[in-house]
């Protein structure tokens, strides 16, 4: 039932009502006899008011499956304009993209232990920063491609998997070359390496001209910059003392040129790039500068719209030079600080912190020693001190995804 979680408030109010019937208790005959029509008339709002009155057994098996068939389809929610085709996903970046490559690499930044995961599919930890899917995962499912998109480490990934799309991505990594020696995990320019030998596997498999047609057509996404501001430059104060925070955007914004540049010239023609999220405003800057009343740090805030302007100039720039491609700047700064300070208005109720532990600080092995979470994590903004729950990832998405995807054509 991961598929209900978190998609629309009626949604969220019917996955809720769900794992209670799962964790609880029964429906009674009769009542299950109303609930099937009210599956059939898909009117979720009603159901949770009669879950609030009576459980039981009985229709579990059979609720899950009509609820699965109803609601957990795998056909596209975002279509393409025309009749373009999106053969595959293929993501590059930090945490939020990340599907697991950091499972398969010395590090500490890993999260493949619970709680993470407690609400993907069989509340398994798979190395996705959240409680459920990742973004990477979500945008393939909104277009309709396939449920998960792995990470490219995998040693089990399949042919098909290729063929539609893997993940680069390493939790903790970002534009400046310094902040993955920092923390230990994948660069951006060994992630285009990663890329190189899998589009040799493509040629190798399904041949040059297919391999040609899966980079042209595919959707590309980059998330990075988060890493740099809030822990190479603020936290480490390495970059600080050597860069005033204007510089330092201009060092970050050097290099994410650079990989894009990089990607075009390997065949990648329709190129998502993320802008850095309201800093600030995640739960452990709050905590780490935000004073005792953990408000919004604002200088964090002031370096990520800092960072974003030159970045949304920057791919206006590329746009012009690459007339063969589209470079779409995709802005989350702004979706995510209206969820944080009205979060009434999306159906959650914490927005100051995590579900894991306190909330304040806890985020990767700091979550695996922290003996509680929340009881529901989509109440909640975030689920660790600095990564989106899934519930939130699917608002985002269901509400700007397609205004972007439509900018690739």
């Amino acid at each position: 039932m991961d598929c209900l979680y978190g998609r629309s408030p009626e949604k969220k109010r019917l996955y809720q009502d769900w794992r209670r019937v799962s964790n609880h208790g029964h429906l009674s005959k009769p009542l299950l006899q109303v609930v099937l029509r009210l599956l059939l008339l898909k009117e979720p709002k009603t159901m949770h008011f009669l879950y609030k009155k009576l459980f039981s057994s009985s229709a579990i098996v059979l609720f899950s499956l009509i609820a699965f068939v109803l609601f957990c389809n795998t056909n596209a929610v975002i279509k393409p304009p025309g009749n373009a085709t999106i053969p595959a996903i293929i993501a590059f970046g930090d945490s939020i993209m990340d599907t697991g490559n950091n499972n398969y690499i010395e590090t500490v930044a890993k999260c493949n232990f619970p709680p993470y995961g407690r609400d993907f599919v069989g509340g398994k930890p798979t190395g996705r920063w959240s409680n459920g899917k990742a973004p990477t995962d979500l945008i393939a499912e909104e277009l309709g491609i396939k449920e998960l998109v792995p990470p490219y480490l995998d040693p089990n990934l399949q042919l098909e998997d290729l063929k539609t799309g893997v993940c680069f991505a390493s939790g903790g990594t970002g534009y400046d070359p310094l902040t993955p020696i920092l923390a230990s995990v994948i660069s951006l320019p060994d992630q285009l390496q990663m890329f190189k030998e899998y589009i040799g596997k493509l040629n190798a498999t399904v041949g040059a001209e297919q391999t040609n047609f899966i980079l042209a057509n595919s959707l590309f996404f980059l998330v990075a910059g988060s890493n740099d501001i809030a822990n190479t430059y603020y936290l480490s104060h390495v970059r600080e003392i050597m860069y005033d925070i204007s510089s330092y955007t201009d060092l970050m914004i050097k290099f994410a040129s650079k990989f894009i540049k990089e990607l075009q010239d390997l065949g990648a023609r329709r190129i998502g790039v993320f802008s850095a999220p309201p800093l600030g405003c995640i739960p452990s800057q709050r905590t780490a500068a935000g004073g005792l009343q953990r408000n919004c740090a604002e200088k964090y805030n002031r370096a990520s719209l800092l960072f974003n302007s030159k970045l949304n100039t920057t791919i206006d720039s590329l746009n012009k030079n690459l007339p063969d491609s589209r470079i779409v700047y995709v802005d989350v700064y702004n979706p995510v600080l209206d969820i944080i300070e009205n979060p009434q208005n999306y159906g959650f109720h914490v927005a100051d912190r995590g579900c894991c532990g306190t909330g304040d600080i806890e985020v990767a092995v700091l979550c695996k020693l922290t003996p509680t979470t929340c009881v529901n994590a989509s109440d909640y903004i975030f689920w660790d001190s600095y990564h989106p729950t899934e519930a939130v990832y699917r608002t985002l998405f269901s509400q700007h995804l397609q205004k972007y995807i439509n900018s690739f054509f």
